[in-house]
């Protein structure tokens, strides 16, 4: 699944330090605006101990983890909405992306310029937010104009849009994002199509210097109490840092260089975790001598569904699976003593994948 997290924010708040961090693509990082023209795109490997795990019980040729994309967006300024800046740009980019990596910047330095002359993160928050939410006003305002003409004729299904388009209207002049929207889901085919900016779901980065990685400050906490009502997360890390951690090879040294600041794990690991549970994301695997592989799949997802993500000739021709729990795995060591101690269950179409599986699908074309 070609699942793309975008990163955007306003310029110098450390988007493309971030996006270095995360991915071998490097972008150009400069203390000016605009320095990343055209969009960066980074394959990302999700940090997942199961496969290791895996890995030192089945031996295999070689070891296949899942991905995100992480994809490094043009800084946004004021007036985006109305094509200032490369505003029209930004925004066909955040457009494509499933969900949003929301960069703010809460650290304080002279050296590096911030566009609106003072750090507020509560402000960058609702710069991004207004242009956004404008550009989907429009968006919704449009499709109102010919909703209205079909739905004066009587028909039904238009008046039934028209009247989820409205809710959005008001909810977005109101300067609310339309994820906030509070309607039923078969409603949002009403607005599916415009491909709405604010409907995406985000996650808050906060970008601080080394000296608040450990206690925190005051813009973490005015960012925490602007996000408070939007269920979303705030993770909390140090860009210049993380370029650093992302520089070690050797795990022992970079877990050394963690414990100087009093991390466990690197910020990109909660970073990129974060993201694919966002997304509603979950994992099951397949193992066997040749390979172990971790796959992507919707929580939710039946068998037939998550077979054809390795190929949709097992989805179409699936007859069932064959599933082993992963902690059964573990204590039986091996796929034949799993099923010599009954631990392998045989499923049929209408099961629901669960993370950390480990299954063989039965497929006929």
């Amino acid at each position: 699944m070609a699942l793309q997290c975008g990163i955007v924010g306003l310029p110098n708040v450390g988007k493309s330090t971030l996006f270095n961090s995360l991915s071998s693509a490097k972008a150009e990082a400069a203390n000016f605006p605009f320095c990343t023209i055209e969009p960066n795109v980074g394959v990302v490997t999700v940090p997942d101990s199961r496969l290791k795990m895996l890995e030192s019980l089945v031996n295999p040729q070689r070891v296949l983890p899942t991905v995100i994309e992480f994809v490094d967006i043009a800084g946004l300024v004021k007036g985006a909405s109305k094509g200032e800046g490369l505003g029209n740009k930004f925004l066909a980019n955040i457009r494509e992306v499933d969900a949003v990596v929301h960069v703010i910047r809460c650290f304080e330095d002279e050296n590096i310029v911030h566009v609106a002359g003072s750090i507020d993160p509560v402000f960058d928050k609702e710069v991004i937010d207004n242009e956004l939410q404008l550009k989907d006003l429009e968006s919704v305002e449009k499709k109102i104009q010919k909703s209205e003409k079909i739905a004066k004729s009587g028909d039904a299904k238009a008046r039934k849009e028209l009247e989820t388009l409205l809710i959005f209207k008001s909810a977005l002049t109101e300067g609310k994002n339309a994820r906030s929207v509070d309607i039923e889901k078969e409603d949002l085919e009403a607005v599916r199509d415009l491909h709405l900016l604010t409907i995406k779901p985000v996650l808050y980065v906060a970008n601080v210097d080394e000296g608040s990685l450990a206690g925190g400050n005051k813009f973490i906490d005015q960012l925490r109490e602007a996000v408070k009502d939007e269920n979303a997360e705030v993770i909390v890390l140090c860009a210049a840092i993380e370029a650093q951690i992302a520089e070690f090879d050797d795990p022992e040294e970079k877990e050394m260089f963690l414990g100087e600041y009093g991390l466990k794990e690197s910020g990109m690991n909660k970073l990129i975790s974060a993201a694919y549970s966002l997304l509603h994301l979950i994992t099951y695997f397949t193992a066997g001598p040749q390979e172990v592989r971790a796959w992507t799949i919707k929580k939710g997802w039946k068998a037939p569904q998550a077979a054809g993500v390795i190929h949709t000739d097992f989805e179409r021709g699936f007859i069932k699976a064959e599933v082993i729990k992963l902690p059964d795995y573990q204590q039986f060591k091996t796929e034949a003593g799993c099923r010599e101690n009954g631990k392998i269950s045989i499923e049929g179409k209408e099961y629901v994948v669960k993370d950390g599986d480990i299954m063989h699908f039965r497929f006929n074309v």
